[in-house]
Formats: structure tokens, sequence, C-alpha cells
């Protein structure tokens, strides 16, 4: 059964810092590029971090470079994304996709649940 299970969300004061995890199980991450998205209420979803298979390239938004770093854990088939310096303008419910393409196509398109990040001021 194909799963993909985002955790570490919650509730921390603006300056603080939180790591969310990207689990899969049912799938190797090895051949996916994994990407973060989160949406704030009333927002249009914004992909947050990216990190293709192999690790390279490595995708920001330019909200969050220097402060978030994703990482890819092939052993522990997870991916995480540590978020330093959080402001209320990065709250909002966490996503992540896992993606398998090529250039032509998508093969393989998982989302997990979310979890939700609030940053109070």
């Amino acid at each position: 059964d194909v799963q993909l299970q985002a955790s570490g969300g919650g509730l921390v004061q603006a300056g603080g810092s939180l790591r969310l995890l990207c689990t899969a199980s049912g799938f190797s991450f090895d051949d996916y590029a994994v990407g973060w998205f989160r949406q704030a209420p009333g927002k249009e979803q914004e992909g947050v971090a990216c990190i293709s298979a192999g690790k390279r390239p490595i995708y920001y938004a330019d909200s969050v470079k220097g402060r978030f770093t994703i990482d890819n854990d092939y052993a522990r088939n997870t991916v995480s994304l540590i978020m330093n310096n959080l402001t209320p303008d990065d709250a909002g419910l966490y996503q992540c996709n896992a993606r398998q393409y090529t250039r032509d196509s998508i093969l393989s398109d998982y989302w997990g649940q979310g979890t939700l990040v609030t940053v109070s001021s």
C-alpha cells in the first residue's frame, strides 16, 4: 500500500524552528523528486522546497532561502524540511509530494495528508 505521511507541524513562536518529516511507505524515494508545499487560509498553494532524485538540484522559494533546508535520507526513506527563524507568514498546511517523471510525462505522483504549522507573533 503506497502512502506518504507528513509530520512535525505544530505551534511555534516567531523566530522559532520546526522540523517536518515526509515518510514514504510502499515505495522508495530513490527515484523521486520530493517537494514541500504549503497553503495558508485564503491563499493559493505554493511550492516551498524541492529535492530531486540524487539530491541535486535543490529548489527553494525565495521567501524561505537561507532559513529552510530540505534533505533526503535514503536509508530511512524520509525527506526532512528544517525551518528556522519562522514568521507568521510561514504558517499553513504543509504537504509533501513525491513525483517520478520523464521529460515528457509524469509517471507517479503521491501526496501526503499534510501537517499544520502555526506561528504566533
